[in-house]
């Protein structure tokens, strides 16, 4: 076995060795640097993002179900059944209500971009005004659908809705891009022309993108009737329903698509004409998004190491030719093939550790930077994959260093004493 002191030798001179050449010994580790800030980069940008998407869903609840005439997620690419659709109602709405599990229903109608995600609409206050704002009509049940945050005032009720009220809520942006910091309640704001009542006003909503605007924080909200006299030919209607409990879920899901099919005459043998989705539909579809996208930069990420290991291998043969007579003059005065071996190995080793750690300093500088330069994009450092990071650098210079430092332990002494 080897003695404490010996092996405290070898790794002294692997040091010294990596020492006397400074500047090879960056340039060589940089591909591993690289590589290893990108992996932390990364997956702090994508955890961050989890976190929120996590954290959204968790906000519109966990209970929650969504009803449209068309698939979700199919604009762009909608087939011609699709197209023959026809669109849910304000009945379709009203009957669930009588469900068994279903504590709150609630039909929408809004106005916006869908491929941008942003509204269409210029909301006016005296001289000031809100772009890109949402216009959305909702029944008085939406806020118990959906446990809307209030910041200040009410919310609309029944007795508003029957009677078209001319009264709104709006939401965060668009209060304070009207308002600044006046108090809203009670004025008058222009949509389209027509003047409505602010009647309460909604905390900030959290977004997927941490820092970022939400679109749905430039919202205004108005009854559901009062909607319809500003744009009667809208009738697409959203159903958005509240399940008596995450466990009842299945039981509401099924009770609403037997009465949708009911009353939309659906027949047995077909297929539901009909989408039906939960809140945690949108996190299976948010890890089919980025699933496959996070993975391709992890593969690209994962370049960076492998040249960097490429670049070690290459430098360590070339650090075995140039020291290929220090080596026989070591072996002659008794040096055994395991302590050439374990020395080329720890420098290999030793470079490319020190690259992990130059990496993880640098990915976590990249983490901090990010929020500073994009406040929407969220970044939370992993200590799973920081130690991932650095293990990875790690093994990268045992498995490129192990062939070059088997080659040195090999030389013949005597070939090695007279080489020049």
């Amino acid at each position: 076995m080897m003695r404490k002191d010996e092996f405290g030798e070898i790794v002294q001179m692997a040091v010294g060795t990596i020492r006397g050449n400074k500047l090879r010994s960056a340039l060589t580790v940089l591909g591993i640097v690289i590589g290893v800030a990108v992996v932390i980069g990364v997956s702090s940008i994508g955890r961050g993002l989890d976190d929120n998407v996590r954290e959204l869903v968790a906000s519109i609840g966990s209970n929650v179900i969504f009803v449209f005439h068309l698939d979700f997620f199919s604009f762009g690419r909608m087939t011609d059944e699709m197209r023959m659709r026809k669109e849910l109602t304000y009945d379709d709405a009203l009957a669930m209500q009588d469900l068994p599990h279903i504590k709150a229903v609630s039909a929408g109608l809004r106005i916006f971009r869908p491929e941008l995600g942003i509204g269409s609409y210029s909301v006016k206050y005296e001289d000031k005004k809100a772009r890109h704002t949402i216009i959305e009509g909702d029944m008085a049940s939406a806020k118990d659908v959906f446990d809307l945050p209030m910041a200040t005032g009410r919310w609309f009720s029944d007795f508003d809705d029957e009677h078209h009220s001319p009264v709104v809520v709006v939401c965060y942006d668009t209060q304070h891009q009207l308002f600044g910091d006046q108090d809203p309640l009670g004025k008058d704001i222009n949509i389209e022309g027509r003047l409505f009542e602010v009647i309460g006003t909604v905390s900030k909503i959290k977004s997927v993108f941490g820092g970022g605007n939400d679109p749905n924080d430039n919202r205004v909200i108005m009854p559901l009737r009062t909607f319809k006299t500003l744009h009667p030919e809208m009738k697409q209607h959203i159903i958005s329903v509240k399940a008596t409990s995450h466990d009842d879920m299945p039981k509401a899901m099924d009770e609403i698509r037997e009465l949708l099919r009911r009353r939309r005459k659906v027949a047995f043998d077909k297929p539901d004409n009909f989408a039906i989705m939960t809140s945690d539909s949108i996190s299976d579809v948010w890890n089919q998004l980025t699933g496959a996208l996070f993975v391709g930069m992890f593969a690209i990420s994962s370049v960076g190491l492998v040249v960097g290991g490429v670049g070690v291998m290459n430098i360590m043969l070339v650090s075995v030719t140039e020291r290929t007579r220090e080596i026989g003059v070591r072996k002659a005065i008794g040096a055994r093939k395991r302590d050439i071996l374990l020395q080329f190995t720890l420098e290999a080793i030793m470079l490319t550790a020190v690259g992990g750690v130059i990496g993880v300093t640098a990915g976590a500088l990249v983490v901090w930077v990010i929020p500073l330069v994009w406040p929407s994009l969220p970044a939370r450092m992993s200590m799973f994959w920081v130690t991932f990071g650095f293990s990875s650098a790690a093994a990268v210079g045992l498995v490129f260093g192990i062939y070059p430092a088997w080659k040195a332990a090999n030389l013949d002494p005597i070939e090695s004493l007279r080489y020049e």
